[in-house]
Protein backbone atom coordinates (compact mmCIF):
# COMPACT_ATOMS: atom_id res chain seq x y z
CA UNK A 1 0.00 0.00 0.00
CA UNK A 2 2.80 2.37 0.91
CA UNK A 3 4.56 1.74 -2.42
CA UNK A 4 1.31 2.56 -4.27
CA UNK A 5 1.01 5.87 -2.46
CA UNK A 6 4.65 6.69 -3.11
CA UNK A 7 4.15 5.95 -6.80
CA UNK A 8 1.05 8.13 -6.96
CA UNK A 9 2.74 10.97 -5.09
CA UNK A 10 5.61 10.83 -7.55
CA UNK A 11 3.17 10.93 -10.47
CA UNK A 12 1.30 13.80 -8.85
CA UNK A 13 4.51 15.81 -8.54
CA UNK A 14 5.24 15.04 -12.18
CA UNK A 15 1.84 16.42 -13.24
CA UNK A 16 2.23 19.50 -11.02
CA UNK A 17 5.67 20.17 -12.49
CA UNK A 18 4.39 19.97 -16.08
CA UNK A 19 1.45 22.22 -15.28
CA UNK A 20 3.78 24.73 -13.66
CA UNK A 21 5.83 24.82 -16.86
CA UNK A 22 2.73 25.98 -18.77
CA UNK A 23 2.65 29.27 -16.89
CA UNK A 24 -1.14 29.57 -16.92
CA UNK A 25 -3.99 27.27 -17.89
CA UNK A 26 -7.68 27.04 -18.69
CA UNK A 27 -9.12 23.83 -17.25
CA UNK A 28 -12.19 22.20 -18.81
CA UNK A 29 -14.10 21.35 -15.62
CA UNK A 30 -17.05 18.99 -16.00
CA UNK A 31 -17.47 18.32 -12.29
CA UNK A 32 -16.31 14.70 -12.49
CA UNK A 33 -13.38 13.23 -10.59
CA UNK A 34 -10.89 13.49 -13.48
CA UNK A 35 -11.38 17.17 -14.26
CA UNK A 36 -11.66 17.93 -10.53
CA UNK A 37 -8.25 16.40 -9.92
CA UNK A 38 -6.66 18.32 -12.79
CA UNK A 39 -8.20 21.54 -11.48
CA UNK A 40 -6.84 20.86 -8.00
CA UNK A 41 -3.35 20.07 -9.29
CA UNK A 42 -3.40 23.16 -11.52
CA UNK A 43 -4.34 25.27 -8.50
CA UNK A 44 -1.42 23.80 -6.55
CA UNK A 45 0.95 24.40 -9.46
CA UNK A 46 -0.17 27.83 -10.65
CA UNK A 47 -2.29 29.45 -7.94
CA UNK A 48 -4.43 32.22 -9.42
CA UNK A 49 -3.19 31.62 -12.97
CA UNK A 50 -5.95 29.06 -13.45
CA UNK A 51 -9.44 29.47 -14.87
CA UNK A 52 -11.91 26.58 -14.73
CA UNK A 53 -14.58 26.60 -17.43
CA UNK A 54 -17.74 24.49 -17.45
CA UNK A 55 -19.92 24.06 -20.53
CA UNK A 56 -23.62 24.15 -19.67
CA UNK A 57 -25.75 22.43 -22.29
CA UNK A 58 -28.77 20.19 -22.79
CA UNK A 59 -26.46 17.15 -22.88
CA UNK A 60 -25.20 17.81 -19.36
CA UNK A 61 -26.79 15.34 -16.90
CA UNK A 62 -29.07 16.90 -14.30
CA UNK A 63 -27.19 18.15 -11.26
CA UNK A 64 -23.77 18.19 -12.91
CA UNK A 65 -23.61 21.95 -13.28
CA UNK A 66 -24.15 22.37 -9.55
CA UNK A 67 -21.49 19.73 -8.90
CA UNK A 68 -19.02 21.69 -11.03
CA UNK A 69 -19.81 24.90 -9.14
CA UNK A 70 -19.37 23.07 -5.83
CA UNK A 71 -15.98 21.57 -6.66
CA UNK A 72 -14.72 24.90 -8.05
CA UNK A 73 -15.62 26.56 -4.74
CA UNK A 74 -14.05 23.69 -2.83
CA UNK A 75 -10.76 24.05 -4.70
CA UNK A 76 -10.91 27.85 -4.63
CA UNK A 77 -10.45 28.42 -8.33
CA UNK A 78 -11.93 31.06 -10.62
CA UNK A 79 -14.88 29.51 -12.43
CA UNK A 80 -16.63 30.49 -15.65
CA UNK A 81 -19.81 28.88 -17.01
CA UNK A 82 -20.53 29.09 -20.72
CA UNK A 83 -23.68 28.14 -22.63
CA UNK A 84 -23.25 25.76 -25.56
CA UNK A 85 -25.72 24.11 -27.91
CA UNK A 86 -24.34 21.00 -29.58
CA UNK A 87 -27.64 20.38 -31.37
CA UNK A 88 -26.98 23.41 -33.57
CA UNK A 89 -24.29 21.34 -35.27
CA UNK A 90 -25.99 18.89 -37.68
CA UNK A 91 -22.93 16.63 -37.60
CA UNK A 92 -23.53 16.17 -33.89
CA UNK A 93 -27.33 15.94 -34.00
CA UNK A 94 -27.22 13.17 -36.62
CA UNK A 95 -25.37 11.13 -33.99
CA UNK A 96 -22.73 9.33 -36.07
CA UNK A 97 -20.09 7.15 -34.34
CA UNK A 98 -17.69 10.13 -34.46
CA UNK A 99 -20.24 12.41 -32.72
CA UNK A 100 -17.88 13.25 -29.84
CA UNK A 101 -15.26 14.47 -32.30
CA UNK A 102 -17.56 17.22 -33.58
CA UNK A 103 -18.63 18.15 -30.06
CA UNK A 104 -15.07 18.47 -28.78
CA UNK A 105 -13.98 20.45 -31.84
CA UNK A 106 -16.65 23.12 -31.27
CA UNK A 107 -16.10 23.26 -27.52
CA UNK A 108 -12.33 23.61 -27.84
CA UNK A 109 -12.81 26.42 -30.35
CA UNK A 110 -14.82 28.32 -27.73
CA UNK A 111 -12.32 27.50 -24.98
CA UNK A 112 -9.50 28.84 -27.15
CA UNK A 113 -11.38 32.11 -27.54
CA UNK A 114 -11.77 32.36 -23.77
CA UNK A 115 -8.14 31.42 -23.13
CA UNK A 116 -6.99 34.13 -25.51
CA UNK A 117 -9.24 36.72 -23.87
CA UNK A 118 -7.87 35.86 -20.41
CA UNK A 119 -4.29 35.48 -21.67
CA UNK A 120 -4.02 31.84 -20.61
CA UNK A 121 -1.30 29.80 -22.28
CA UNK A 122 -2.78 26.29 -22.52
CA UNK A 123 -6.08 24.40 -22.34
CA UNK A 124 -5.98 21.28 -20.17
CA UNK A 125 -8.56 18.57 -19.54
CA UNK A 126 -9.16 15.48 -17.41
CA UNK A 127 -8.61 12.72 -19.96
CA UNK A 128 -6.93 9.78 -18.19
CA UNK A 129 -4.96 6.82 -19.56
CA UNK A 130 -8.03 4.55 -19.61
CA UNK A 131 -9.82 7.08 -21.83
CA UNK A 132 -7.34 6.38 -24.62
CA UNK A 133 -8.70 2.86 -25.05
CA UNK A 134 -11.58 1.79 -27.29
CA UNK A 135 -13.76 4.05 -29.42
CA UNK A 136 -12.83 7.58 -28.32
CA UNK A 137 -13.18 10.02 -31.25
CA UNK A 138 -13.16 12.94 -28.84
CA UNK A 139 -9.53 12.15 -27.98
CA UNK A 140 -8.56 12.73 -31.61
CA UNK A 141 -10.09 16.21 -31.47
CA UNK A 142 -8.11 16.99 -28.31
CA UNK A 143 -4.92 15.88 -30.02
CA UNK A 144 -5.58 17.92 -33.15
CA UNK A 145 -6.36 21.06 -31.15
CA UNK A 146 -3.33 20.84 -28.88
CA UNK A 147 -5.21 20.31 -25.62
CA UNK A 148 -2.91 19.02 -22.86
CA UNK A 149 -4.19 16.01 -20.91
CA UNK A 150 -1.79 15.78 -17.94
CA UNK A 151 -3.37 12.67 -16.39
CA UNK A 152 -3.10 10.66 -19.59
CA UNK A 153 0.37 12.10 -20.21
CA UNK A 154 1.48 10.73 -16.83
CA UNK A 155 -0.16 7.34 -17.50
CA UNK A 156 -2.66 7.73 -14.67
CA UNK A 157 -5.65 5.37 -14.87
CA UNK A 158 -9.13 5.91 -13.46
CA UNK A 159 -8.16 3.95 -10.35
CA UNK A 160 -5.08 6.15 -9.92
CA UNK A 161 -7.19 9.28 -10.34
CA UNK A 162 -9.69 8.23 -7.67
CA UNK A 163 -6.88 7.32 -5.29
CA UNK A 164 -5.17 10.68 -5.78
CA UNK A 165 -8.45 12.55 -5.44
CA UNK A 166 -9.05 10.77 -2.14
CA UNK A 167 -5.53 11.54 -0.94
CA UNK A 168 -6.16 15.21 -1.70
CA UNK A 169 -9.54 15.17 0.04
CA UNK A 170 -11.63 15.97 -3.04
CA UNK A 171 -15.36 15.41 -2.56
CA UNK A 172 -15.59 13.86 -6.05
CA UNK A 173 -13.18 11.00 -5.28
CA UNK A 174 -15.90 8.33 -5.26
CA UNK A 175 -18.30 10.05 -7.62
CA UNK A 176 -19.62 7.75 -10.39
CA UNK A 177 -18.80 8.68 -13.98
CA UNK A 178 -21.49 10.81 -15.62
CA UNK A 179 -21.09 10.82 -19.40
CA UNK A 180 -23.04 13.40 -21.40
CA UNK A 181 -26.64 12.50 -22.21
CA UNK A 182 -25.88 12.04 -25.92
CA UNK A 183 -24.25 8.71 -24.98
CA UNK A 184 -27.73 7.33 -24.22
CA UNK A 185 -28.69 7.00 -27.90
CA UNK A 186 -27.76 4.36 -30.50
CA UNK A 187 -25.60 5.77 -33.27
CA UNK A 188 -27.55 7.38 -36.12
CA UNK A 189 -30.65 7.87 -33.96
CA UNK A 190 -31.10 11.63 -34.20
CA UNK A 191 -30.54 13.54 -30.97
CA UNK A 192 -33.19 16.15 -30.19
CA UNK A 193 -33.93 18.45 -27.29
CA UNK A 194 -37.11 16.48 -26.52
CA UNK A 195 -35.26 13.17 -26.38
CA UNK A 196 -32.51 14.59 -24.17
CA UNK A 197 -35.09 15.92 -21.73
CA UNK A 198 -36.90 12.57 -21.72
CA UNK A 199 -33.72 10.68 -20.84
CA UNK A 200 -32.77 13.21 -18.17
CA UNK A 201 -36.20 12.98 -16.55
CA UNK A 202 -36.18 9.17 -16.72
CA UNK A 203 -32.78 8.93 -15.03
CA UNK A 204 -33.75 11.45 -12.37
CA UNK A 205 -36.85 9.40 -11.53
CA UNK A 206 -35.11 6.00 -11.47
CA UNK A 207 -32.22 7.34 -9.40
CA UNK A 208 -34.55 8.93 -6.85
CA UNK A 209 -36.65 5.77 -6.58
CA UNK A 210 -33.81 3.23 -6.37
CA UNK A 211 -30.84 5.16 -5.03
CA UNK A 212 -28.66 3.70 -7.80
CA UNK A 213 -25.32 5.51 -8.16
CA UNK A 214 -24.35 4.11 -11.56
CA UNK A 215 -27.31 4.56 -13.89
CA UNK A 216 -28.04 4.99 -17.58
CA UNK A 217 -31.40 4.99 -19.34
CA UNK A 218 -30.55 4.14 -22.94
CA UNK A 219 -33.07 5.50 -25.42
CA UNK A 220 -33.84 3.06 -28.26
CA UNK A 221 -36.81 4.99 -29.61
CA UNK A 222 -39.88 3.20 -28.27
CA UNK A 223 -37.77 1.19 -25.82
CA UNK A 224 -35.98 2.35 -22.67
CA UNK A 225 -33.09 0.10 -21.58
CA UNK A 226 -32.10 0.67 -17.96
CA UNK A 227 -28.53 -0.03 -16.90
CA UNK A 228 -27.51 0.12 -13.24
CA UNK A 229 -24.18 -0.81 -11.65
CA UNK A 230 -23.51 -4.53 -11.60
CA UNK A 231 -23.56 -4.53 -7.80
CA UNK A 232 -26.75 -2.46 -7.78
CA UNK A 233 -28.99 -4.63 -9.97
CA UNK A 234 -30.69 -5.98 -6.87
CA UNK A 235 -32.12 -2.49 -6.28
CA UNK A 236 -34.57 -3.13 -9.11
CA UNK A 237 -35.63 -6.60 -7.97
CA UNK A 238 -38.95 -5.46 -6.56
CA UNK A 239 -42.24 -6.05 -8.35
CA UNK A 240 -43.96 -2.87 -7.22
CA UNK A 241 -40.90 -0.73 -7.91
CA UNK A 242 -40.51 -2.14 -11.43
CA UNK A 243 -44.16 -1.44 -12.16
CA UNK A 244 -43.78 2.14 -10.91
CA UNK A 245 -40.70 2.72 -13.08
CA UNK A 246 -42.39 1.25 -16.16
CA UNK A 247 -45.50 3.37 -15.67
CA UNK A 248 -43.47 6.56 -15.23
CA UNK A 249 -41.23 5.98 -18.25
CA UNK A 250 -44.27 5.22 -20.41
CA UNK A 251 -45.72 8.61 -19.50
CA UNK A 252 -42.48 10.07 -20.90
CA UNK A 253 -43.18 8.47 -24.27
CA UNK A 254 -41.52 5.06 -24.11
CA UNK A 255 -43.70 2.12 -25.15
CA UNK A 256 -41.48 -0.56 -23.65
CA UNK A 257 -39.27 -0.50 -20.55
CA UNK A 258 -36.58 -3.09 -19.90
CA UNK A 259 -33.61 -3.72 -17.60
CA UNK A 260 -30.24 -4.69 -19.05
CA UNK A 261 -29.27 -7.91 -17.26
CA UNK A 262 -25.55 -7.23 -17.78
CA UNK A 263 -25.81 -4.01 -15.80
CA UNK A 264 -24.03 -0.74 -16.47
CA UNK A 265 -20.85 -0.75 -18.53
CA UNK A 266 -19.16 2.27 -20.01
CA UNK A 267 -19.71 2.66 -23.75
CA UNK A 268 -22.33 -0.05 -24.14
CA UNK A 269 -23.55 1.70 -27.29
CA UNK A 270 -20.13 1.05 -28.83
CA UNK A 271 -20.64 -2.71 -28.68
CA UNK A 272 -22.20 -2.64 -32.15
CA UNK A 273 -19.11 -1.00 -33.65
CA UNK A 274 -15.98 -2.61 -35.00
CA UNK A 275 -13.27 -1.86 -32.46
CA UNK A 276 -11.03 0.93 -33.68
CA UNK A 277 -8.19 2.46 -31.72
CA UNK A 278 -8.02 6.23 -31.98
CA UNK A 279 -4.46 7.55 -32.51
CA UNK A 280 -3.31 9.01 -29.22
CA UNK A 281 0.48 8.84 -29.16
CA UNK A 282 0.82 12.60 -28.68
CA UNK A 283 -1.14 12.62 -25.43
Amino acid sequence: MKSDEEFLKKKMEEVISKLREKGSVLVALSGGVDSSLVTKLAKIALGDKVLAVTADSMTLPLGELEEAKKIAREIGVKHLIIKVNELSNPNFAKNPPERCYYCKKELISELKRIAKKHKLAVIVDGTNADDLKGHRPGVLALTEEGVFSPLADAGLTKWDVRKLAKMLGLSTAEKPSMACLSSRFPYWQKITEQRLRRVAEAEKFVRRLTGAKELRVRDHGDLARIEVGKNERRLLYNEQLMDTIAEKLKTLGFKYVTMDLQGYRSGSMDEVLERKIIPSTSL
